[in-house]
């Protein structure tokens, strides 16, 4: 690396003591600011010779290393243990020991399997993407240049420590938090902390803070930005932790607010757990006083807790889960918790900001224009001559210039030139060619017209007057207003022979016209939104850059009427809660919002009961990716924002999103089918089961055969996961509805209570069953209706005909019948309490069947006419 000469950059200072510790008194961000070099090096107890490495050794061990905090991440045995916290998961465990502590160990068998599944699927799923989303994590350039002991050598950016001399260029990420001492044209991009687009010129002049939101100190660069162009030499002020970068990852350990599918799951699961509770402790107390015996009330009692839990649940749960997974990764999202699936389908507002969503993140030239804002192929053509022959790195405007060829620089020779500096904001070229010698610079509009004193236009020179001047401002201040970065371009024709320029030539100018840029909205960013809002997706647009630009943006993706100014982060600053929380329906689009601005109107747009997903990538979402029901980031963000996010996208688009939003539907539409199947099956078998309890002079089902019946049904419900989903389960955000779910249970529930007594009366008044009879009727009818009555719950069309259930659905549960009617004819089928029944049950079971299933789809209809079905 080449770097600047530095025996004219600093004073000869040299500290009395470098062993000492960096000054007692700490300094504010504004007090390294407005320091000047001698100053500094006082205060950091160094020297342009830098650090000796002893004393930055030394000041290793106080500051530690330079590492902003990292959320702290949990090792295998804890992953694998939180799975076991699932409350159904606990539910399962607490019924399997107390069948275990009197004796029941058979019981526990199918029991331990469930739990065994459920926590191995959903451990090994996250433990693996986690382990992905490790491999994507590139945090900023492992190493820096700095000048230690008087030489200039790289070292791991982890020892970097406050004092030391670090030298920057064009490509580096800045690897502390930076005073500048001395730079050349320097150039910085702040998108990563500030969302803005365009990059900021930096400086080594003592200056003033003007705001630490908008990270606006010109002469400090902070950790995580990158330089864009030019060099520079600075001192370390802050590292790790105490960096800008690190007060945002302190932020992070705090818990991650609990989500909406954690909410969902815990309501559902506290349903199951109070109905299990109330059924159980009336059967047991029922079969007390009706049979007398306290062993078997307590036997039968227990199987009926486990067939009122749906011990499969957590093992669906995590299938289906992990099944999205696959799908989702295989359309370039990574999933790194299992959990925020279900979150991305059931997202209702994702906030995004626009700098590569929205937009190319690429800067390009719209506009080149005369001073009345016709387009004037001229004006582009100095630009580019000035671009073309500025000395050294092109800054990202000189490269958008440049990508258009207006005029064959071949034909032109460099005389000299005047270089940019921050002062007066402009860079000149003296070029010859085609007959005449031309200064021609280029710059901020403002500084410029306070060198031109004529201008051009339709090939006329004319002189700039009070008339003229307001007409002529108001063009350059058009461009700005409509959210375009400016520059103004001028000349003047050169006479004589002169050779060397310096900034006084620049003057009596020629104003020849402007040239325009921004970063441009995506092709694919209309679309893309477009078809989110099909799919129910609002976007709202958080976004650190200025409010015109942002307003402009959203405007053209159609995001924002014409005229509409977004809501600004002193605004939001002013609002209390309840204007916010009203504002945030409103409005769709926010600027200049710091990330703390960012939090707080996601949690307004959370409390207004929406579902928010957040999609950012640099170090000033972090907070905002934790705050948010899921956090989506992408392949090239900052450490800091994948690890607070919960997905990982391998291309920053919408369209990416919207195939994630539909795979995340499809998985949430699987898991609620058997949601729906299993605790409104359950719960009509323990409506049965209570009613022959009180009525019957017998238990209606031995203990193990309901075991069995819970066993075999779950087995029919393991295809789930491949199930089809009808299109319109996937046109809309779909939630935990506890209440639904609920009401669901209560009014279908008992649909097959109906034909479970019809089932009774048969076995007991048509066929005189004895008990094993009885139990085997029952045990039949109880297996095919729940079996086949998940393809009439699956959909809310017409089964079988407007909605089919996939293939393996279709064969798991044409197995289990067959399972079923095997095992009660099979040798073992005493060993389990069953008897053969006659031939004359079957076309009797048929007809039940058959009655029940029409019966349950005339309900849904009127279900889903009065409830809804979402």
């Amino acid at each position: 690396m080449l770097h600047l000469k530095r025996s004219s950059i600093f004073s000869s200072h040299r500290p009395d003591a470098e062993s000492a510790v960096v000054s007692d008194e700490p300094w504010s961000e504004a007090d390294f600011v407005k320091a000047g070099a001698d100053a500094l090096f006082r205060k950091l107890v160094s020297s342009p010779a830098g650090l000796s490495e002893a004393e930055a050794k030394r000041r290793l061990k106080q500051f530690g290393p330079n590492e902003p905090a990292r959320k702290r991440r949990r090792g295998p045995i804890v992953q694998l243990l939180s799975k076991f916290t699932n409350p159904l998961v606990l539910v399962l465990i607490i019924i399997g020991s107390f069948s275990f502590a009197i004796g029941e160990r058979v019981s526990v068998i199918p029991i331990a399997a469930m739990i065994i599944l459920s926590v191995t699927i959903a451990f090994v799923q996250e433990y693996r993407s986690g382990r992905e989303a490790e491999r994507l994590i590139a945090l900023v350039r492992t190493t820096a240049s700095v000048t230690r002991g008087g030489h200039d050598k790289e070292v791991d950016t982890r020892t970097l420590v406050p004092g030391d001399l670090v030298h920057l260029a064009a490509g580096d990420i800045v690897p502390a938090d930076i005073r500048i001492v001395h730079c050349k044209d320097l150039s910085v991009n702040q998108s990563a902390l500030t969302g803005e687009s365009f990059p900021v010129d930096k400086c080594d002049t003592v200056g003033s803070l003007h705001t630490t939101a908008d990270y606006g100190a010109g002469n400090l660069v902070y950790l995580g930005t990158s330089v864009v162009s030019g060099s520079a030499d600075g001192l370390v002020i802050k590292t790790g932790a105490a960096t800008q970068f690190g007060a945002i990852a302190g932020q992070l350990s705090e818990a991650r607010p609990e989500t909406s599918f954690d909410r969902g799951i815990r309501g559902f699961s506290m349903l199951m757990i109070k109905a299990m509770m109330v059924m159980v402790l009336f059967i047991f107390v029922a079969v007390v006083l009706t049979k007398g015996t306290f062993l078997e009330a307590i036997l039968f009692s227990l199987a009926v807790a486990v067939g009122l839990t749906p011990e499969l649940l957590p093992t669906m749960v995590a299938v289906n889960l992990s099944k999205g997974a696959a799908a989702m990764s295989r359309r370039k999202v990574i999933v790194k918790h299992l959990n925020s699936i279900q979150n991305f389908g059931a997202m209702d507002i994702l906030c995004t900001d626009k700098t590569g969503t929205l937009t190319l993140d690429n800067v390009v030239l719209i506009k080149h224009c005369d001073v009345a804002g016709r387009e004037d192929e001229s004006v582009l053509g100095m630009a580019q001559l000035n671009a073309h022959f500025e000395t050294g790195l092109k800054n990202l405007l000189d490269r958008a210039v440049l990508k258009h060829a207006a005029v064959d620089v071949g034909r032109y020779r460099k005389i000299d030139e005047i270089p940019f500096d921050f002062s007066r904001r402009i860079m000149s070229v003296v070029v010859e060619g085609e007959g005449k010698r031309q200064l021609i610079a280029k710059g901020a509009p403002e500084e410029l017209f306070q060198r031109c004193n004529r201008f051009e236009q339709d090939g006329k020179v004319a002189p700039i007057d009070d008339l003229h001047l307001p007409t002529l401002r108001q063009e350059f201040e058009s461009l700005n207003g409509e959210g375009f970065r400016v520059l103004a371009v001028g000349y003047r024709e050169i006479t004589d022979d002169q050779h060397t320029f310096n900034k006084d030539d620049e003057k009596d100018l020629v104003l020849k016209g402007y040239v325009a840029f921004l970063d441009p909205p995506k092709p694919s960013a209309k679309k893309a939104l477009d078809s989110l809002r099909e799919l129910g997706v609002l976007v709202k647009v958080l976004s650190g850059d200025n409010a015109i630009v942002t307003s402009k943006i959203c405007f053209e993706v159609g995001l924002a009427s014409e005229g509409d100014i977004a809501v600004t982060g002193d605004e939001v600053e002013q609002m209390d809660d309840a204007a916010l929380a009203e504002t945030v329906e409103k409005h769709d689009v926010f600027a200049r919002l710091s990330p703390m601005q960012k939090e707080r109107v996601i949690k307004m747009i959370q409390k207004n009961g929406h579902t928010v997903g957040y999609l950012g990538d640099g170090i000033n979402d972090a907070a905002s990716l934790k705050v948010s029901d899921v956090g989506i980031s992408v392949n090239n963000a900052v450490d800091i924002a994948k690890e607070s996010a919960e997905l990982i996208l391998l291309e920053k688009d919408l369209s990416v999103l919207r195939d994630g939003v539909i795979e995340g539907r499809r998985t949430f539409a699987n898991i609620i089918k058997f949601v729906r199947m299993g605790s409104s099956s359950n719960f009509g078998n323990m409506v049965s089961l209570t009613g022959a309890s009180l009525f019957l002079p017998f238990v209606p089902m031995a203990p193990i055969q309901v075991l069995l019946n819970n066993f075999l049904y779950d087995l029919s419900q393991i295809a789930i996961p491949t199930d089809n989903v009808d299109e319109d389960d996937v046109r809309k955000p779909r939630g935990w509805n506890v209440a639904s779910i609920k009401r669901f249970m209560i009014i279908i529930g008992p649909v097959s209570s109906i034909f479970d007594f019809l089932t009774f009366g048969v076995a007991l008044f048509l066929f005189h069953a004895p008990v094993g009879l009885f139990r085997t009727f029952w045990f039949i009818e109880s297996i095919f209706t729940q079996t086949l009555i998940i393809h009439v719950i699956r959909t809310a069309k017409r089964p079988f005909i407007e909605s089919r259930a996939s293939r393996y659905l279709t064969a798991g549960s044409i197995i289990v019948l067959i399972l079923a009617l095997a095992l009660v004819n099979s040798p073992f089928a005493g060993a389990l309490g069953f008897v053969r029944p006659p031939l004359a049950w079957y076309p009797m079971l048929a007809a039940l069947v058959i009655c029940y299933l029409f019966m349950t789809q005339a309900v849904k209809k009127w279900f889903i006419r009065k409830y809804g079905y979402g």
